[in-house]
């Protein structure tokens, strides 16, 4: 009902950006990263109110954290701190944790280092994960 973090950072440290065309969903995150820890974050969504709240809930989840920290968060671990999300809803988590780890990986492209964890942009191209 009330989402946080929403907007730009203009000299973000690393930008993510996933989307999903079967549902029309698209989530930009922003995160300022200084030594290795998500000292802000900020995300604009473009779609259904599922979306937004699981990208408001996944910046509030990392604001302050460490790096390694912040990987940890799955999509699962967002819904739950929701209080859950209907099934054909939690696509909308998957994007959130996708939309962290693609501007992690953004990050550590920037900064030319390799990325530490396993990045996979998932396709979203059918209903499987709705």
């Amino acid at each position: 009902m009330n989402p946080r973090n929403v907007g730009e950072i203009p000299d973000a440290s690393g930008v993510g950006t996933v989307g999903n065309p079967i549902c029309g969903d698209v989530m930009k995150m922003f995160l300022k990263i200084e030594n290795d820890i998500i000292v802000d974050v900020k995300f604009k969504t473009f779609g259904c109110g599922a979306a937004v709240a699981t990208s408001s809930m996944v910046t509030e989840m990392v604001k302050g954290k460490a790096i390694n920290d912040a990987l940890k968060i799955t999509n699962r671990a967002v819904a739950e701190a929701l209080g859950g999300l209907p099934p054909v809803k939690m696509h909308c988590s998957v994007l959130a944790e996708e939309a962290l780890r693609s501007a992690l990986k953004d990050y550590y492209t920037k900064q030319g280092k390799p990325v530490p964890f396993d990045y996979k942009e998932h396709k979203h191209e059918d209903e499987t994960c709705l």
